[in-house]
């Protein structure tokens, strides 16, 4: 050996500086080590970005396939596509070239045996290591082959189409808002061309994630709160939720059917955000697609609620469309309809008084909210612009919410 291995192997890793530490003769050492320990049959191996890391995972195979092993070279990738791919194909065991978050001129190696299990100082490494630095390696019957495969496909399970995703400050498909009803309209007819399963949008910071099923129906972003909700709480019996006071009786139903504990919070992100961390939530949802985690700091992320989805979907072998129909048959809303008025104030007023005497309460948590027998709405001011914006639910009685929704607008529009 040129080098001494007591400084590349680590406690769960090989890691060393190139080429004093690690070098290829030391890989190839390694790869016959391997091979002399676990006696595979067959070993997956790949290598990260680094300039030294091909060269390497070169020797390394060598060693394997000296020692009579087959090797799966399944190319330039992630470390964790080294431990799918030992799993996936039934390999004996896996081998990825990477020096993960050290600076360049380092470079190593992280081992696992088969079924992905790790091969640590505790497990078999300080074990390889002598091996290696004996450098007494037995022979196989005969010697191996190297094959390349690529098991990506099955490790990356989306096919994206995606559409208007170049960005663009000049916004040549309109303002970047999937709220509005003008603008869904593209990723439908994408979905229904494709037969996609789904359909994701995100808005002009993509920090709200709106969902559409894989019938190209959009989905009000009230049942996604209540599907995470319900994610969240099988996780974590008896967390909070915070939901906002717009739409409510499918999350509070949600929550409270899984021992959870319902928390409204004024609508804005800021309100939210606030609630979420002196509460200690664990999750807090708006129907107009903000999502809050308590592990993003208590922010609110279009990235995690697509990821949560998808997951949900492949647990449970169902579409999006299965997975919310029982909530949106129990509570069908009229979804956010905005009018523009002159004085929000005053017609909010107008309202509470004319509903007031048939209400069952009244709360001025954000606006106003007026629950009756079978139904309920929020009426609410936009904070920068003379609007008013109106939700309407019911209790599984849609003819009702429209009836109750085209009555309210009337009033507001008169």
């Amino acid at each position: 050996m040129t080098s001494d291995l007591t400084s590349c192997f680590k406690a769960y890793d090989i890691r060393g500086h190139i080429p004093d530490q690690f070098n290829e003769e030391i890989a190839y050492q390694i790869g016959r080590a391997y091979v002399n320990y676990l006696r595979p049959s067959e070993v997956v191996v790949g290598y990260d970005i680094r300039l030294t890391s091909r060269q390497l995972c070169d020797s390394l195979m060598s060693g394997l396939i000296d020692g009579g092993v087959n090797v799966i070279n399944i190319g330039q990738c992630g470390t964790e596509e080294v431990y799918f791919a030992t799993s996936h194909l039934g390999a004996d065991g896996g081998i990825m070239i990477t020096a993960s978050h050290n600076p360049k001129d380092y470079n190593g190696m992280k081992l696992v045996r088969e079924n992905s299990k790790p091969i640590s100082s505790d497990t078999g490494l300080n074990d390889i290591k002598l091996l290696a630095e004996k450098s007494e390696f037995f022979n196989g019957d005969a010697k191996g082959s190297i094959s390349e495969k690529s098991t990506r496909d099955a490790y990356i399970p989306f096919d994206f189409i995606k559409m208007h995703h170049e960005p663009d400050g000049n916004f040549p498909n309109g303002v970047p808002n999937p709220l509005l009803v003008e603008n869904r309209q593209p990723t439908i007819d994408a979905i229904n061309t494709n037969q996609a399963d789904l359909g994701i949008a995100w808005d002009g910071d993509f920090d709200r994630c709106f969902f559409f099923d894989e019938k190209g129906r959009f989905i009000e972003g009230y049942y996604i709160v209540g599907l995470l909700a319900e994610f969240f709480l099988e996780k974590h019996p008896g967390a909070g939720i915070v939901h906002d006071p717009r739409l409510t009786w499918n999350t509070i139903d949600l929550v409270e059917s899984k021992g959870g504990n319902a928390i409204q919070c004024k609508t804005g992100h800021g309100f939210m955000k606030e609630r979420m961390l002196s509460e200690d939530a664990i999750y807090g949802g708006e129907m107009s697609a903000h999502h809050y985690f308590k592990d993003f700091f208590y922010c609110d992320s279009g990235m995690v609620p697509w990821l949560i989805v998808v997951e949900l979907m492949a647990k449970k072998n169902k579409p999006l469309s299965a997975l919310v129909e029982e909530s949106m048959a129990a509570f069908p809303v009229s979804g956010e309809i905005n009018n523009t008025v002159e004085d929000p104030a005053a017609l909010i007023q107008l309202v509470e008084e004319t509903y007031r005497s048939e209400a069952q309460s009244i709360d001025h948590t954000d606006g106003i909210s007026m629950i009756f027998d079978n139904w309920r709405f929020n009426l609410r001011a936009s904070n920068t612009e003379p609007v008013v914006r109106l939700n309407v639910e019911s209790r599984s009685d849609e003819r009702l919410m429209l009836i109750k929704t085209d009555e309210l607008l009337a009033l507001i529009r008169s």
